[in-house]
């Protein structure tokens, strides 16, 4: 695992996505849904990373977060809070 970096998420701007944010053991705190991600950005204190939907909905990820990546899936989890947010890209049928 290493910290969170905005060119780790770079490659799954524009795509179509499945999101969720899940508890330390594992369980859902929303359902995952299915969304594109328009961009991410440093929010303006540098504290967090935003993951935005479209120009106005996001969510926010701390930096302080430990990251994973593979081919289909970002993840970060949050020590201080007990969150892990989970990115998985939605797989073309040509896959």
């Amino acid at each position: 695992m290493e910290h969170i970096n905005l060119e780790g998420l770079q490659s799954l701007v524009s795509e179509k996505a499945r999101v969720a944010i899940l508890d330390d053991d594992g369980q859902d705190k929303a359902h995952f849904v299915s969304k594109t991600i328009v961009k991410v950005e440093m929010c303006p204190d540098m504290t967090h990373l935003r993951i935005y939907f479209d120009h106005h909905h996001f969510f926010a990820v701390p930096l302080a977060c430990n990251m994973a990546k593979n081919k289909n899936e970002w993840s970060a989890f949050d020590e201080r809070t007990g969150l892990q947010y989970v990115i998985r890209r939605e797989c073309d049928r040509n896959d």
